[in-house]
């Protein structure tokens, strides 16, 4: 990618009125990142969303370039990968949905696209026992080639980091700030490990402090990259609770470990597993069982793709993506259809109901050959 693509799509991430939403739609409408600056006024006010205020502060952007500019300089002089949502190597399990980041800045050497994501999450003044399940859940995983995510923070974040280093898994830590600092900062060692056993990502471009508005965005690209949200140890009000509301509204799988009753550090996992919006776990066998990650995927000898006359264009297209894989997650689908998560589940459940796949544990879905 030039510096002058990066310098258009990191710009297109500051300008005033518009969003990630809009942000996706105005690309789609003008083709690239440098087009939207390039389209003129009027072309850009036919665009939904786009209004008068706007389309001006698109014509006006000269400081924003000027901006995005320095960010490039920063990104090449520190090695760090520039991710734009349409680039390949973008968390793709994020991208399906709605309200992703445009632009994510990387630094590290994980695949984010790996077969299995665990995002681990909890309070940050965790019990000792709290830090022991962390542990022991991470210990259990070492063999699974999961990668592990969570936020860095105080508490299970850092000790779910920490385990993962220790048992040789590839970390994540999603962070609510630049690049340009590590908060808070006695976890800075452990950054600095990840980045060679995993990695850093963010949004935020570098002199963005760890604001209090930051965190809730932090939390949905933890919860918008993983396969499975597991919530060890949270107060009632917790904001990993908030993780799990996100990972819910993603489709994605949440596990709780139970507490005991009335323990306040329990409310929120006990919650979660009571209305329904969490699996109970008590260890990582369970996660493992409940996610089909402990059946081994046998490889296809001459699969033959059934007689596809009677179904849709779309289902047909949902059909044609298990051609080299005998099972797909619900997202390896999303991504290879190009199709949103809400309209491939609807399709699935009838190509499900016409006996043409069928569902597995963990969002898994097999062709009835």
């Amino acid at each position: 990618m030039s510096s002058v693509d990066l310098t258009y799509q990191i710009g297109l991430t500051l300008l005033d009125g518009v969003g990630d939403v809009l942000a996706k739609n105005l690309v789609a409408y003008c083709g690239s990142a440098e087009q939207v600056f390039k389209t003129s006024k009027a072309q850009l006010e036919k665009i939904p969303g786009i209004g008068t205020y706007t389309s001006s502060a698109i014509q006006k952007s000269k400081s924003v370039l000027e901006r995005a500019q320095q960010e490039v300089d920063f990104i090449n002089e520190n090695r760090i990968q520039a991710l734009f949502f349409t680039d390949e190597k973008f968390p793709q399990r994020l991208k399906n949905c709605s309200d992703s980041p445009v632009m994510l800045y990387y630094k590290g050497n994980a695949d984010l696209n790996t077969e299995k994501i665990v995002a681990v999450v909890g309070t940050r003044t965790p019990s000792a026992y709290g830090k022991e399940m962390t542990e022991k859940f991470i210990s259990d995983l070492a063999n699974s080639g999961c990668l592990v995510v969570s936020g860095l923070a105080y508490g299970i974040d850092i000790t779910a980091h920490k385990s993962s280093l220790d048992n040789g898994l590839s970390t994540v830590g999603v962070l609510a700030h630049g690049l340009d600092r590590v908060y808070p900062s006695v976890h800075s060692n452990y950054a600095t490990k990840m980045i060679s056993q995993g990695g850093l990502l963010t949004e935020f471009m570098s002199d963005t402090n760890p604001d209090k508005e930051n965190f809730p965005k932090r939390n949905r690209i933890v919860a918008g990259m993983c396969d499975a949200l597991v919530v060890v140890e949270s107060k009632r009000g917790g904001g990993s609770l908030i993780t799990a509301t996100i990972a819910n509204s993603y489709n994605k799988d949440i596990f709780a470990f139970p507490g005991r009753a009335g323990e306040v550090l329990s409310e929120g996992c006990n919650g979660l597993i009571k209305s329904n919006r969490a699996n109970l776990i008590e260890s990582t066998a369970d996660l493992m069982y409940i996610m089909n990650w402990n059946q081994e995927v046998k490889k296809k000898k001459t699969n033959q793709i059934p007689l596809l006359l009677k179904l849709s264009a779309e289902e047909q297209s949902i059909v044609k993506a298990f051609e080299n894989k005998s099972q797909l997650h619900v997202d390896e689908i999303c991504y290879a259809t190009n199709f949103p998560i809400s309209k491939t589940s609807g399709h699935l459940l009838q190509l499900e109901f016409s006996n043409v796949i069928k569902s597995l544990p963990g969002k898994i879905y097999q062709l009835n050959r």
